[in-house]
């Protein structure tokens, strides 16, 4: 995890991925309130998501800004691209995540672009698989990352040098 210091030094921007109304029915009525899926990142290999929930749409979006800089996490970006094809899942949604060539640019849908312009990926390719739900697919984006690694580190585990591995 990242501490508070890093944090408060990064320039994270946050993007909105899902604004949902959200219903209570009660005694008198409904009781609407809103529930705000938010990604924040500061295009530099940072990234992290958090859902906020609240009676109006501002406060729903900085409850999520805030939940977001508790799961920031570090993704290997090398060139601009992922290191290698990975394949993260959440529930029903798996995401297929490809580095590409220098030009591609972001071949992505929405939950998943939103995700991967935070990091700070220029030229990748994804595929949702299964369901396309943002909650799970942002999720499974993340999971995907995590499972990212350093090519350096995969060489030092095999006690190899970089120019064997790649």
């Amino acid at each position: 995890m990242i501490s508070k210091e890093e944090i408060s030094k990064l320039e994270l921007t946050d993007k909105v991925v899902s604004i949902r109304r959200v219903a209570k029915v009660v005694k008198g009525g409904r009781r609407f309130s809103f529930s705000a899926l938010v990604v924040i990142g500061d295009q530099n290999g940072y990234v992290g998501y958090g859902l906020g929930k609240a009676n109006e749409v501002p406060e729903a979006i900085r409850k999520g800004v805030e939940c977001a800089k508790k799961s920031l996490i570090k993704v290997p970006v090398i060139n601009s691209t992922i290191p290698f094809k990975v394949l993260g899942a959440f529930g029903a949604g798996k995401v297929l995540l490809r580095p590409a060539p220098e030009g591609t640019g972001v071949i992505a849908g929405g939950a998943v672009r939103a995700v991967v312009e935070s990091a700070g990926i220029h030229n990748i390719n994804a595929k949702c698989l299964g369901t396309n739900n943002p909650h799970n697919v942002v999720k499974a984006t993340i999971d995907g990352f995590k499972q990212l690694i350093y090519p350096e580190k995969i060489a030092q585990k095999r006690g190899k040098t970089l120019e064997e591995i790649i």
